[in-house]
């Protein structure tokens, strides 16, 4: 059985990118306006969201956290397409910077994850999208193809 994206990546790197890509942003003049006000935890949040998304237990959702509630963090945020393409880039430099492993089979699962999670941010912090439901599951992410489209309508 193939190891889970997060043990393969190992869990010292992914707090290790994290840490040091909210250290980047907030030097950086397109992405330090929407994290200007970030709780200081927040690499860490992020981290067990990753962690969890990619198979690595469920150390986000065992802490209070849901699916529901990072949407709802991203609501009415009016994230632009400069915006997710810079935090994809700036994300992808990071993995590289951090040594994230570097296979292509790893590379490309990653950046897809990334740029699904980023379409479906600005997506949902725009003006009149609903308010998720408390129900809406936990992504998860694997090897594999990514599934149909994203919809609820919960």
């Amino acid at each position: 059985m193939p190891p889970t994206l997060a043990e393969w990546i190992g869990l010292d790197k992914l707090h290790a990118l994290t840490k040091r890509f909210y250290q980047r942003v907030a030097g950086d003049p397109i992405l330090s306006p929407v994290f200007a006000n970030m709780n200081p935890r927040h690499p860490e949040h992020v981290a067990a969201f990753i962690t969890e998304v990619f198979g690595g237990g469920t150390p986000y959702t065992s802490a209070g956290g849901s699916h529901a509630g990072m949407i709802a963090r991203h609501m009415g945020r009016k994230l632009t397409e400069a915006q997710r393409r810079r935090w994809v880039d700036l994300m992808i430099d990071t993995a590289d910077e951090v040594g994230l492993p570097s296979d292509p089979e790893f590379r490309s699962t990653f950046v897809a994850y990334l740029e699904w999670g980023t379409r479906l941010a600005v997506m949902n912090s725009q003006e009149g999208e609903a308010a998720p439901s408390g129900t809406t599951p936990m992504p998860k992410w694997d090897w594999g193809p990514a599934g149909g489209p994203w919809i609820d309508k919960g």
